[in-house]
């Protein structure tokens, strides 16, 4: 309904700001890490926004950047995690550090963020990992993670055209392992896993 709101910021508070516009008080929640980087109040803010509509609530969230809004959305699209769970995330990882996690399968990292356990990192990577690798819904500059997805597309691209000639994952995860595909190919990478199993 709202895709963004401009106005003067009169409220700092823990977790939410407050946006009069022409005499209209916004309470927007947000992360604390965002809310940090807001101007004073009594400056003029743009806020990206999100309206959560719930059968006894409806909240508005708030985001500085369209890259923080498009992570929230897919977030909550994640079975389990809902919008105050997404905002707490947003507060300790950055969207493009968040992508790199999910798109590399690093546990590790996505567990350090409060509310993800290891089981709901798996699912966030396990309901998130394909849907990041599309240049929709990651559109970044941090050249990591656009380097991270270009890896990840060109090795599943080669898992799957080798497993399709009857070699198993494992098998191919193993010789991938020993190939540097950064200047590569998916065809090279292909060549080069047929010459290690062919051996």
């Amino acid at each position: 309904m709202f895709s963004y709101i401009k106005g003067t910021l009169e409220v700092k508070s823990l977790n939410y700001i407050v946006v009069d516009v022409n005499g209209i008080g916004f309470k927007i929640f947000m992360s604390q890490s965002a809310i940090q980087r807001l101007e004073e109040t009594g400056k003029i803010v743009k806020i990206y926004t999100y309206m959560n509509v719930k059968e006894d609530e409806l909240s508005l969230y708030g985001f500085i950047t369209n890259e923080e809004l498009r992570m929230f959305e897919l977030l909550i699209g994640v079975s389990g995690v809902g919008a105050k769970s997404a905002i707490t995330m947003l507060s300790s990882i950055t969207p493009s550090k968040f992508a790199l996690a999910v798109i590399s399968n690093d546990v590790k990292t996505l567990t350090k963020v409060p509310g993800i356990g290891t089981k709901s990192a798996q699912r966030i990577i396990l309901e998130l990992k394909d849907k990041l690798k599309t240049e929709d819904a990651v559109q970044t500059n941090d050249v990591e993670v656009a380097t991270k997805i270009v890896e990840s597309n060109k090795l599943e691209e080669a898992v799957q055209a080798l497993k399709v000639l009857g070699y198993t994952r494992q098998e191919i995860e193993s010789v991938l392992s020993k190939i540097d595909i950064n200047s590569l190919t998916v065809e090279d990478i292909i060549r080069k896993a047929l010459s290690f199993l062919g051996m």
